[in-house]
């Protein structure tokens, strides 16, 4: 388990680094994130239809999709007119169902996919889109290079030292040595991106130290919330894409609420 772990980590890593490192000819890190998050909702209305739901599938996959590229349209209504999409359609849809018993529970589950995935996702865009280009660069790789850290030193710390339970009634894996572990890691790492190197960004000590404590704690959270959804659906994992890892799902759920943090925090304080 451990070994397919490491190696479908390290397999997928260059991938993830070439498309956030290079932008043309095309934003190839938009095209990773776009895919990856259609593998995700896929999977995400897959729990849904375990729960005796039927969410509108292929809507929410165009939604979706249209959710994570929308930082790159400039129209300022473009985030208004995808909820009011969101919201509004599924439900017209809904009035068609011949099973109508559950049609609401269908489209909370066809909005939660399109908010949970589409909209959280857009953030690694719009991150990464922040100017000049390589700020935007450099921003996104501590995202993403503090929350594997976090779950890298979780999962370890844990493992080696774990003694008393996070949260024993959603993921009984998980320990509090293994998140204050993790959140160090992130913080750690965090900190590496003061170095002079091409991806030194700037940032104070304090200012390090908070965005990996952040992303340390709120990417865990963010595991957490996963681990409840398939909890209640009765999954152990959203997939088997990747082998010791799970779904495309199990791979964004600490992402997407870490890299919310990082952007208002880059937003709003730095």
């Amino acid at each position: 388990m451990l070994k397919q772990r490491v190696i479908s980590g390290l397999a997928g890593l260059p991938i993830v680094i070439a498309a956030v490192w290079f932008d043309t000819p095309l934003p190839w890190f938009t095209v990773l994130v776009a895919a990856w998050g259609l593998l995700a909702v896929w999977e995400f209305y897959k729990l849904g239809a375990m729960t005796g739901a039927q969410p509108l599938t292929y809507f929410g996959l165009v939604l979706t999709l249209l959710f994570i590229i929308s930082p790159s349209f400039k129209y300022e209504l473009t985030l208004p007119l995808l909820l009011t999409l969101t919201i509004m359609v599924p439900l017209i849809c809904l009035l068609g169902n011949s099973r109508k018993e559950g049609s609401f529970n269908s489209w909370m589950w066809t909005l939660a996919g399109i908010l949970y995935v589409g909209w959280l996702m857009s953030y690694l865009v719009a991150l990464r889109g922040i100017t000049p280009p390589l700020l935007g660069r450099n921003w996104t790789f501590l995202a993403l290079f503090t929350t594997f850290a976090s779950d890298t030193a979780a999962f370890f710390v844990g493992r080696a030292l774990g003694k008393h339970r996070l949260a024993p009634r959603i993921s009984p894996g998980k320990t509090w040595e293994g998140a204050i572990g993790g959140a160090l890691g992130a913080a750690l790492v965090s900190a590496g991106f003061m170095l002079p190197t091409p991806l030194q960004l700037p940032l104070s000590l304090a200012n390090a130290v908070i965005i990996g404590l952040l992303v340390g704690i709120f990417g865990q959270l963010g595991d957490l919330v996963e681990s409840l959804l398939k909890r209640n659906v009765g999954a152990k994992d959203s997939g088997r894409l990747m082998p010791g890892h799970g779904g495309a799902l199990d791979r964004v759920d600490s992402v997407v609420f870490a890299v919310v943090v990082v952007y208002y925090y880059v937003i709003w304080v730095i």
